[in-house]
């Protein structure tokens, strides 16, 4: 006899074959007990099946715990796990600008002691956008002037 439990492979009046109890659960996501009920307890997983000692988990509970356990590794707050597991899409988080990073820009001259700085990408501009932007604050540049004391 060994000291840890084996998957359940219960009759028919009991839980299905695919189905765990709760410290099988907790071996094969490789999570503490404490843990699992801690999420179960937020709902962040599912509720088992069944009530009491009669309580059994299958596949979709093993998958939920694998999941969370992938994002909270990655560094994700339960909070943001939470939003994820409810359907929000994942927003890929931007990196930190680092010594040395690399970032095209574009220059655009204007005149004499005026120049525009634009990272189109970072704007979220197309082509044609910054040509209109770029034409938007000559014209603006050209009135200002013209407006001069």
């Amino acid at each position: 006899m060994t000291n840890q439990p084996e998957l359940s492979s219960e009759s028919s009046s009991g839980p299905p074959p695919e189905s765990f109890s709760v410290n099988e659960l907790c071996l094969l996501a490789e999570l503490p007990l404490r843990t699992v009920r801690y999420y179960i307890q937020q709902g962040l997983v599912d509720r088992p099946h069944g009530e009491k000692r009669g309580a059994w988990y299958d596949r979709h509970h093993l998958d939920q715990l694998l999941q969370i356990r992938k994002w909270s590794s990655a560094g994700l707050s339960l909070e943001r796990i939470r939003e994820l597991l409810q359907g929000e899409p994942p927003t890929v988080p931007e990196r930190p600008k680092q010594v040395g990073a690399i970032q095209v820009r574009s220059h655009i001259w204007l005149g004499p002691g005026l120049e525009l700085q634009v990272s189109a990408e970072d704007a979220g501009l197309s082509p044609e956008q910054l040509r209109r932007l770029i034409t938007a604050v000559t014209q603006a540049l050209t009135t200002i002037k013209e407006e001069a004391p």
